[in-house]
């Protein structure tokens, strides 16, 4: 079964509503820890509309767990995260008019960008991975980079019902075993959340599920143990009680 890692982005989006110094996003993520997160996820992105600079040293500085630094291509960014030291990396496309992120890299168009960032990050010691739709030839292309990991994008399926949903989990385990197949590790995230988290969960290869806004969203009603606790049972193949 998957290892639960937590993303902490909302924590942040919160106290950023009104740039307050709470609630503490590091703070947040330690309580996560304790409540069974086995790793911890942030996103700084270009915009900086959560996760501020501070943070990532902070982060660096206090999570006990694996630290997961979610990035796009931007050379800033690509020159904060080479030196955050972070234990794992995973690249992401970005779009500053986006909610959150819609859809994975086009691993086929950005391939020469790509390869050198995977290869300065991997230089450093932290795993790479890219944020792909469950495509055949995108992670064919994915191979070629160097990346060690792929996070497969389970935002169509999350949002999919009755027989689409079947459908994209299917996708999903194909591109899973292809993967695999191809010497790629396999994680899986977004918009993952207490009631559909369960087949993925049962997906072979998966080695970490990264779900945040509906354990944040969840943790508002309940407490930062309940609801890491519940999701880290899901994703174990327990209950929620």
């Amino acid at each position: 079964m998957p290892r639960l890692h937590v993303n902490i982005d909302h924590v942040a989006t919160l106290r950023q509503a009104r740039k307050e110094a709470f609630p503490d996003p590091v703070a947040w993520a330690l309580a996560a820890e304790k409540a069974g997160a086995v790793g911890i996820t942030f996103h700084l992105r270009k915009d900086r509309r959560h996760i501020q600079d501070a943070d990532v040293k902070a982060l660096k500085q206090a999570v006990a767990t694996k630290l997961n630094f979610e990035m796009s291509l931007d050379p800033e960014i690509v020159a904060i995260a080479a030196r955050a030291r972070a234990e794992a990396y995973c690249i992401v496309p970005e779009n500053r008019a986006e909610v959150t992120t819609e859809g994975g890299l086009d691993v086929r168009r950005e391939s020469r960008r790509l390869s050198p960032v995977v290869a300065r990050l991997a230089r450093g010691g932290g795993e790479v991975s890219l944020f792909v739709d469950p495509d055949l030839e995108q992670l064919a292309a994915a191979v070629d980079t160097g990346a060690e990991f792929v996070e497969l994008h389970t935002g169509r399926y999350a949002r999919a019902k009755g027989r689409a949903k079947v459908r994209e989990l299917a996708r999903l385990e194909q591109a899973s075993i292809a993967a695999h197949e191809g010497g790629l590790r396999v994680n899986m995230g977004h918009g993952l959340d207490y009631e559909n988290v369960a087949p993925v969960a049962r997906l072979p290869h998966v080695e970490e599920l990264n779900i945040g806004f509906a354990i944040v969203a969840r943790s508002v009603f309940t407490g930062v143990h309940e609801a890491v606790g519940t999701m880290a049972r899901l994703c174990r193949g327990g209950k929620a009680r």
